[in-house]
């Protein structure tokens, strides 16, 4: 159900994202009227959040049933605490194809009513606050003169980035995520020399009730978008093979790869900002993964001039790697919830020129019979349809293969790809069913449709 206002995207960029959701190969295949249609929706959809919270189970660890079970005990305690009611019950079901996932069903758009002191927080605060989290400190940029820990208050998320850090009031567009209890002091909060951490507004009545994961069986219950625990089921990787992750933070892909191969072979995972590195470590830890190698390192840069190079970490020889994922660096257009975003068409349109030099180190460090997987969270054909077009292209020793589990729709026409690759891809493309996969519904067949905007193709180098 749309209850929030669509995206707010700069003026061009919408104009963009037109301009490819309405291209000459769509209008064909669908008519103008369905292509506009589905635009709009997509619109609507971007800023609300998927019905379902997706978790991917540590099998690697304990069976799903036994890690399904103790989840349902966590969240009961955590309801318990948080509710009135006498009867408190979890539902947690397992993806009827995903032999690793459990899906949540997200409670909402509830009726909470606003109150009269308000926070501000920036708009990925108030997307994460929609999906179950709490409003960090950090994420607030305006509260009440005299807000106390203590207070009752009503949170809401500034659409456009223009609400000014310490702000006592606000009055640009906004939206109203919740009421929650502030856990700090205005002065706690922004008149300190060092920035406040932890937990600002503990929300109890969101607009979107789903359960916070915060310290809830972190070795066991891992949240993840369901098109990104498809990626590793997609990359098929197998025990004993070398795998490399490019751009691997925070660690949740490379994990998996490493769980699905039962910790049996290497995982090597590259980013290039340290401190997301020591991230990586810390999951695969958690996760008690053995197989994972982490470096800070720019993966453009990751082939070695010296194919005699004998080294541990990057760069390495050609042909190092039986599976290579490269999750690219993209403009992010497919994340839900997403309230707004200030970007320029500029800044949107700057990723294809590195997935590209990423795509060449790819290339050349994956073994002939290996596979390479590409994906992006974005909704653009540049990123996705006509990187794959261009790879063809320039890479005549790639072939798409198909993908299981393959429950996305098939690519969108526009990159001048056949019907016959194009159904090969896999695009998640939650406004094909936005507002028809009725809340009523099933919720496994909510769980395959109405996810993140996502891109993947698998390819096998011949």
């Amino acid at each position: 159900m749309s209850i929030f206002p669509r995206i707010s995207l700069k003026p061009e960029v919408t104009e963009y994202l037109k301009s490819v959701f309405l291209n000459k190969e769509v209008l064909t295949a669908v008519g103008h009227q369905e292509a506009e249609h589905r635009f709009h929706k997509l619109l609507s959809c971007l800023s609300h959040p998927p019905s379902y919270t997706c978790v991917r189970a540590s099998t690697h660890l304990a069976p799903l049933e036994e890690i399904r079970q103790q989840l349902a005990e966590e969240l009961r305690k955590q309801l318990m605490c948080s509710s009135s009611a006498e009867e408190v019950s979890v539902q947690i079901l397992p993806h009827p194809r995903i032999a690793d996932v459990l899906i949540l069903p997200v409670e909402g758009p509830r009726p909470v009513k606003q109150l009269g002191s308000e926070v501000v927080v920036g708009a990925q605060c108030g997307g994460a606050v929609l999906r179950g989290a709490h409003v960090f400190a950090p994420g607030i940029l305006g509260s009440p003169k005299y807000m106390k820990a203590g207070d009752l208050v009503s949170v809401f998320s500034d659409l456009e980035g223009k609400c000014t850090r310490g702000a006592t009031s606000f009055q640009g567009k906004k939206v109203f995520v919740g009421n929650g209890v502030a856990e700090m002091d205005r002065s706690t909060i922004f008149c300190t020399d060092e920035p406040a951490r932890g937990i600002g507004i503990r929300m109890v009545e969101p607009l979107y009730r789903s359960p916070s994961f915060d310290g809830v069986l972190p070795s066991l219950a891992f949240l993840q978008n369901l098109p990104s625990v498809v990626v590793g089921h997609v990359l098929g990787p197998r025990p004993g093979e070398r795998i490399l992750d490019m751009c691997a933070a925070p660690g949740g892909k490379t994990c998996h790869i490493a769980a699905l191969m039962g910790d049996q072979g290497e995982v090597v995972a590259l980013d290039r900002i340290r401190n997301k590195i020591d991230r990586i470590r810390q999951n695969a830890q958690m996760l008690h993964l053995q197989s994972v190698k982490a470096h800070c390192f720019n993966s453009t840069l990751s082939v070695s001039s010296d194919p005699a190079q004998e080294t541990e970490g990057p760069p390495f020889p050609p042909e190092s790697f039986d599976r290579v994922l490269l999750d690219a660096p993209c403009s992010g257009l497919g994340q839900r919830p997403n309230m707004g975003s200030t970007w320029s068409l500029k800044e949107i349109c700057s990723y294809q020129p590195l997935q590209r030099k990423l795509f060449h180190a790819a290339v050349r460090l994956l073994k002939k019979g290996g596979v390479l997987v590409y994906s992006t969270c974005t909704v653009t054909l540049a990123e996705n349809e006509e990187q794959v077009a261009w790879a063809l292209d320039t890479f005549p020793c790639l072939s798409l293969v198909p993908q299981e589990p393959h429950i996305g729709a098939e690519g969108m026409p526009g990159a001048g790809l056949p019907p016959e690759q194009l159904r090969l891809l896999q695009r998640f493309s939650p406004e094909l069913s936005w507002e028809q996969t009725e809340i009523t519904a099933p919720l496994p067949c909510r769980a395959d449709s109405d996810t993140i905007g996502f891109f993947i193709a698998k390819f096998l180098k011949n």
